[in-house]
């Protein structure tokens, strides 16, 4: 049983973006089947619910250190080259999130966003609940990043996806359950279980 999460939690949708839903070369085909349950959360705690995108550089020479070569195999995803709204967050979630519950980031992990880490702080937030594609990139370097700050982690199983499967399920059933007192695994039903209030 998943233990109680307190009013000190936030809901952190990861990068369930246009880019990742749409025909591209970095579709998540799973997305769709990781919607519903990642709507269920956002419903039920609008005021408690992040959302990350994940940015694109506008040319590759623009992009530092080895995000340089990262973007020039990749140079289709950058602002020179895509539609822009591409960085967009699918609909619904798009009409939900407020302007001030949507944080940017260049990189796999937003905790190098720091107003994100910022608004943290400021929340006293102890808990993040993680939903959000890919589990195995950027949920999984937001994750250990939270887990080194201390936070607690709520991996919610239904709401995670890859384009992937293997190395989702790897994630899932492998290496999180090797860090039981700092990341738990569960599902959204037993998530809005266990969040009160």
């Amino acid at each position: 049983m998943l233990a109680p999460i307190g009013p000190n939690a936030v809901h952190l949708a990861v990068d369930m973006q246009r880019i990742f839903a749409e025909r591209t070369d970095w579709h998540a085909p799973t997305m769709a089947d990781v919607l519903p349950a990642i709507l269920r959360l956002a419903e039920a705690k609008p005021d408690r619910t992040l959302y990350s995108r994940f940015t694109v550089p506008e040319h590759a020479d623009a992009a530092p250190g080895r995000w340089k070569t990262y973007y020039e195999r990749w140079s289709m995803f950058t602002g020179r080259t895509m539609d822009l709204g591409l960085v967009d967050l699918v609909d619904p979630l798009k009409a939900m999130a407020r302007p001030d519950n949507v944080y940017d980031k260049p990189t796999y992990s937003l905790f190098e966003t720091p107003s994100f880490v910022e608004r943290l702080a400021e929340g006293g937030i102890d808990t993040i609940v993680m939903t959000g594609v890919e589990t195995d990139v950027c949920v999984l370097a937001t994750l250990f990043a939270a887990v080194d700050r201390g936070f607690r982690v709520v991996a919610v199983s239904d709401a995670l996806t890859s384009s992937d499967a293997a190395s989702h399920r790897a994630i899932l059933d492998v290496l999180l359950p090797r860090m039981p007192e700092q990341v738990c695994i569960a599902d959204t039903d037993a998530v809005l279980a266990a969040w009160g209030g």
